[in-house]
Order: structure tokens, then sequence, then C-alpha cells
């Protein structure tokens, strides 16, 4: 038997660093252990590999529009190796500080593959050797693997996950992909943007089908115009091999289709990766995959707690460290300094995409009386100088009290600005209370004020509705 922690982390993603981290600093003895690197799929095939060729694609294009703005740049062209350097030296500087920050927080890394055992016991396995460490605690952090779709033809060379998607070294010449969620979108976004020529599937009737049906519907406008060619209520059937790649086969208003590409990418969702986690006797309850726990976390296994995308609800980054922060003060016997009702989405596309709280049909579907603010974003200066397309802001607040429930924005810097409407919503603020704050001149959150403005009784720059 090694040594005791008060804590064990199995996995050293946006959730289990986090807990890691503050655990350690709320003066608990803590051990994380990772069998790859730190930082989780959004460090290493995830959010940040994702954002950064997300910037550089879209420096490309922009560039290639400049002379829009007086600007002429001829022979314009990029070199993906480089942008594959970029990006993995980005990952790489972020996974370097946060094994800096677990290290110079006192917490013990622990290299190698973590197998929760009966008795809060932790079997680390590395190079074939096994080692056991006993906790008092255990936090499951493992994180998610991409879903494989059930169907024929998706172990085929060339049928793509996220991850492998990554590691192209060449931009392809066409790309079919299953899914039109926030990870289709986005791959989408920086595939077409480089010249790829991008085909969408998507089994729902819309696509980011959890958003505001009016963010998808702008969406698959500007994704179209963009040359991406989407299916919307496309249940795909099989995938076969063709001349010079593969064939997709799909079923869309009763009417048997195909497309082809010289690779598919199925992006439909992420499950937990649960597998060689659990030794015999320490299987905690578990639904659709996913651990069971109770609203402090705990599992039906005592002293053993699961986070992140090992449970149900959102599978996001920093819903994760969030969890991962409540979870540590929790142990330490402290009250929680996070609320975790209200969980920002975001997608980075152009323009960004943010949402928080109550869409307007959620909100009346809930049987709650509510009014909306809206504020298009082609009246902001800023949209303006920077020629955004097609982007909005919708405030929903309560019909009697004001309160905000929830908010969608569909603009430039949307993903910052979110964070506003998250500090409100949790807070009960009104819209009132939230317009009290002045903007700054010219910016993109000028359009808060303005959709607020309009629930008041009209925005300032935008014309007054004729009266009947």
């Amino acid at each position: 038997m090694e040594e005791r922690f008060d804590l064990i982390i199995i996995g050293a993603g946006p959730g289990g660093y986090v807990c890691a981290i503050k655990a350690a600093k709320l003066g608990l003895k803590t051990a994380v252990v990772e069998e790859s690197r730190a930082g989780g799929t959004c460090l290493n095939r995830g959010c940040i590999p994702a954002k950064a060729m997300l910037h550089a694609s879209g420096l490309y294009r922009e560039i290639r529009q400049a002379e829009r703005f007086g600007v002429k740049a001829e022979g314009v062209s990029f070199d993906f190796e480089k942008i594959l350097a970029y990006k993995e030296e980005t990952t790489d500087q972020l996974v370097q500080g946060v094994e800096q920050l677990l290290k110079g927080g006192g917490v013990t890394c622990l290299a190698g593959r973590g197998r929760l055992l009966p008795g809060r016991q932790v079997e680390v396995e590395k190079d074939g050797e096994k080692q056991v460490y006993q906790a008092e605690q255990v936090v499951l952090a493992a994180g998610s693997r991409p879903v494989i779709l059930p169907i024929p033809g998706m172990d085929l060379p060339g049928v793509l996950t996220s991850d492998e998607l990554f590691a192209l070294r060449e931009v392809p010449e066409s790309l079919v992909i299953i899914g039109g969620g926030v990870i289709s979108v986005e791959f989408a976004t920086i595939y077409s943007s480089l010249g790829c020529k991008v085909t969408i599937l998507e089994a729902m009737p819309r696509l980011v089908p959890n958003m505001d049906k009016e963010i998808s519907q702008n969406l698959k406008m500007i994704l179209k115009k963009r040359g991406v060619d989407i299916h919307t209520g496309a249940a795909v059937r099989s995938v076969e091999e063709a001349a010079g790649g593969l064939v997709c086969r799909f079923e869309e208003k009763e009417k048997e289709q195909s497309v082809s590409g010289q690779y598919v990418l199925c992006a439909v969702g992420r499950r937990p990766a649960s597998e060689g986690l659990f030794g015999e006797g320490a299987v905690p309850d578990m639904e659709r995959g996913r651990v069971l726990v109770d609203d402090r976390f705990a599992t039906s296994i005592p002293g053993v707690y699961a986070i992140g995308d090992m449970i149900p609800g959102a599978q996001l980054a920093h819903a994760a460290s969030a969890q991962g922060m409540v979870l540590a003060e929790l142990l330490a016997g402290q009250e929680p300094s996070v609320d975790l009702a209200v969980v920002p989405g975001c997608v980075y596309t152009e323009p960004e995409i943010a949402s928080a709280g109550l869409d307007e049909e959620t909100a009346k579907g809930e049987g709650i009386p509510v009014r909306t603010g809206k504020f298009i974003m082609s009246a902001n200066g800023k949209s303006l100088i920077s020629k955004e397309e097609r982007g909005f802001i919708k405030v929903v607040v309560h019909e009697e009290t004001e309160e905000i429930l929830g908010v969608q924005m569909m603009c430039g810097r949307a993903t910052d600005m979110i964070g506003e409407f998250v500090s409100a919503i949790e807070n009960h603020l009104t819209a009132s209370q939230v317009l009290r704050a002045m903007r700054p001149h010219p910016t993109y959150n000028e359009g808060v004020a303005e959709a607020l403005e309009e629930l008041k009784g009209g925005a300032i720059h935008v014309m007054p509705r004729k009266k009947r």
C-alpha cells in the first residue's frame, strides 16, 4: 500500500485540475491521476485547439475580404502546417501552465491510468506496473470521448472523430459532417474558410437544436452563404467506400439521398470515458453511461464523487471547472462560492453565439409569462465598423417583475459579453437594474442596453413601431 491522501482525483481535465488546485489551497492533501497530459479534452483535443484554428482560419477569410475596408491584399494564401504549429504551440503553453500550477499548488501528480477500487482505493497503472493509493475521498473526473453512431460503415478508414480530425496534416478537399451541434458548426466554419467543401447532415429539424430558433435560422443562412451545404431532418443510414473517398447515404423528407466526401466526421456528441475506470465491486449507480450523483456530487459509493462529463448535465469545460471548485469547497467544509444554476452556452462561429437562462419558447412552454426585448445589431456602430453578419441580442424577462430570465446573443464578442447576463440572472436583477450601468461607445456591448431599452418602451437606435 502506497501513500495516503485526503483526496484523489482521477482525471486532470478542466474539472479535475481545478478541483485539485482548490482542494490543495484549502488544506487537503491532494493527488490527481492523469494518463496523458493535463488539461483533458478541452486543452488538448477540444476547446483550445478548435478556437486556435477558428482564429487562424477566420483571419485568413478576413484578409481575403479586406478590400471592403479599403485594404488590398493580393496573393493571400495559408500554410496549414504553420496553422497546426500555432495551434499546438498554444495548446502546449496552456498545458505546461496547468502542470506547473498543479505542482506549484502542492498537488501530487500521479502519471498513469487510474482505476477506482473498493474502499476508496485508487490503482494507478503505467507501463504495466500498478500501484495502489488510499484516499479519504475520491473524485471521478475522467472526462469523455466522442460518440460513434451505430450505423454501417462507421469503422471505415476516413471516418473520423474530432480527435482524429485534429490529427490531419492537410485540409481535406471535402468533408461530410454528421451532426449539426456546436462541434459540427465550429468545424464547418474552420474548414469552409480554408477552402474545403463542407456538408452538414443533422437529424434534428435545425442546427444547434438546443439553442434559440432564431439563432439556428441565422446561423444556417450564414454558413450557406459561405458555401456550406446543410441538410436538416436528415437521418444517416450508412457510410460506404467510393472512388476518392466515402459516400454518406441519408434520408431527408422521406427521400433517399447521398453525398460524397474525402472524409466523414462523426460529431454527434460525447460519452463518459468510463472504460476501465471501475474495478470489481467499485461500480457506482449509472444511467445511460453517466454516473448518477446527488446535489453534492456524491455517487452511490460512500466517499466517491463525480463531476464534469462523467455525470448528467452540460458537457462543458466551464461547467466542469465550476463543479470542481464547488466540490473542493464542500469537501473542505466550506460554503460553495459559485452558483451552478445558470450555465452559459457558447459557440465560436463568426459571428459568435452565446446564451444563458431561458429562451422565449422554453419559458412559454413552462407556463412562465415573459416579454422579450430584441435589438438587431446591424444598427450597432461597432458591428457596422467590422461588418458583422446577421446579429442580434434578445433578452427574456418575466412579464410582471421584469426579472431577467434569459438572453440569446449572436454578434461580435458575444462569448465575452454573456458573463454580464449570467451575473444578472444569478442575482435576480431586473431590466431596470442592469440598464443603470453606462456602456462605452462604440462597443458591441451597447447592444445590451438597446435590447433592454426595447423592453422598456423602445430602443434609442430603432425606428418606433407605427401605431395602428
